[in-house]
C-alpha cells in the first residue's frame, strides 16, 4: 500500500516538517529543504518501493495467511525502527504527547495491511493498486466528523466521480466480480483512518516516533492472530517475508523524505505512478495485464484524487491569506 499524498489547510497530511517537535530556541529550525524536483524523485522511487512490497506480498498470499505475512513485515517493520532509536543513544525519540492517537493510527494501518493482503490473493495487483488510490476520498469524507473540516460541492463532486471510477475497476455484478474485490476498498478506508490520525497530531510528534509507534502497535496487533494462523515457513518464504518488511519500510522512508522537499499537493500526481509498476511487474510476473476497464477507473480514481489535492492546495493558500491579513490588521 502506498501513502497517497494530499494537504490539509495548512501542512502536508503526512510531513516530516509538520511533524518535528519544535527547538528550545527563539528562532525554529525547520527541516524543510524547498527542491521539488528531489522531493518528486523520492516519490517515484518509493512507488517502485511501494509495488515491489505488492507483488511478493501477492506471490506469498497464494501460500500463507496474509495475517502471518502481515506478522513477518511488522517485525521486520519493529526491528529496523528500534534499532534506529538505539543508534540515537537516547530515548528522546520515543517521547509523545498522544499515545491514544499512536495506537489509533497503528491499528487503522495493520488493518489496512492485513485486508489488502488478504485481497491481493485473489486480485491482479493492478486491479487491488487502483481501489486503493480511493483513500484520499475517505480521508476527504472522515475529515467532516473527526477534524471538523467543512467540505464544499466541489470536493464531494471529485469525490463521487472517483468512487465511480472503482465501480468500474470493481464491477459489481459482472462476470469477473469477486467478493474479494471489495477488501482493496476497506483496506483504503482503515489507511484514511490512519491518516486521519496522523494530522491530528502532526504537529507534536517527530516521524521517528510515529514510525516506531506504528511498527510496534502493529506488531502486537498482528501477533494476537499468529497462534491460530501461523504455518511453517521453508527458507524461501522467510527470506521473502523479510524482503517484504524491508522494501514497504524502505518505501514510507522516502516518502517522508519526499514531504521534506515539496508540498504534498505537488508531490500527489507522481503518487499514481505506482499504478505503471503494478501493472508492469504483474504482467512480468504473473502474466496479468489490466483490462479496458480497469484503466478506465484507474485514470477516473486519479484525476477525482488529483482534483482534490488541487483544492486542497487552494483552501491552504487562502488559509495562509486569511492568517496573514488577520496578523497585519491594526
Amino acid at each position: 500500500m502506498t501513502l497517497p499524498a494530499t494537504a490539509n489547510r495548512s501542512a502536508p497530511l503526512f510531513s516530516a516538517t509538520a511533524a518535528e517537535p519544535k527547538p528550545k530556541a527563539a528562532e525554529p529550525k525547520s527541516l524543510r529543504h524547498d527542491a521539488p524536483l528531489r522531493g518528486i524523485g523520492l516519490v517515484l522511487l518509493a512507488a517502485v518501493f511501494f509495488s515491489s512490497s505488492d507483488v511478493v506480498s501477492k506471490y506469498l498470499a497464494a501460500s500463507l495467511p496474509a495475517f502471518q505475512i502481515t506478522w513477518i513485515r511488522y517485525a521486520t517493520f519493529a526491528g529496523l525502527m528500534l534499532a534506529i532509536v538505539a543508534s540515537s543513544g537516547s530515548t528522546r525519540l520515543l517521547r509523545t504527547k498522544r499515545p491514544a492517537l499512536h495506537i489509533l493510527r497503528g491499528c487503522g494501518l495493520v488493518c489496512s495491511s492485513i485486508v489488502f493482503v488478504m485481497g491481493l490473493r485473489y486480485l491482479p495487483v493492478a486491479d487491488a493498486t487502483a481501489t486503493g488510490f480511493v483513500t484520499p476520498l475517505f480521508v476527504t469524507a472522515l475529515s467532516i466528523p473527526l477534524l471538523g473540516e467543512r467540505v464544499g460541492w466541489r470536493r464531494w463532486t471529485a469525490t463521487l466521480v472517483g468512487l465511480a471510477g472503482v465501480l468500474i475497476v470493481v464491477r459489481p455484478g459482472g462476470q469477473s466480480f469477486h467478493l474479494a474485490s471489495l477488501l482493496p476498498m476497506v483496506s483504503a478506508l482503515s489507511w484514511a483512518f490512519g491518516l486521519i490520525f496522523t494530522r491530528m497530531m502532526s504537529n507534536t510528534e517527530n516521524p521517528i516516533s510515529t514510525m516506531t509507534y506504528s511498527a510496534l502497535v502493529g506488531l502486537a496487533i498482528s501477533s494476537l492472530f499468529i497462534p491460530f494462523w501461523w504455518q511453517p515457513l521453508n527458507a524461501e518464504q522467510f527470506a521473502l517475508c523479510i524482503l517484504v518488511g524491508l522494501v514497504s519500510t524502505t518505501g514510507h522512508w522516502f516518502m517522508i523524505l519526499a514531504f521534506r522537499h515539496a508540498d504534498a499537493s505537488v508531490l500527489a500526481p507522481f503518487t499514481y505512478s505506482q499504478l505503471f509498476w503494478a501493472s508492469l511487474f504483474g504482467f512480468f510476473l504473473f502474466a496479468a495485464l489490466p483490462d479496458i476497464w480497469t484503466i478506465v477507473g484507474s485514470v477516473i480514481i486519479a484525476c477525482s484524487g488529483l482534483y482534490t489535492a488541487h483544492r486542497e492546495r487552494m483552501r491552504a493558500r487562502e488559509f495562509t491569506r486569511s492568517k496573514a491579513s488577520a496578523h497585519s490588521a491594526p
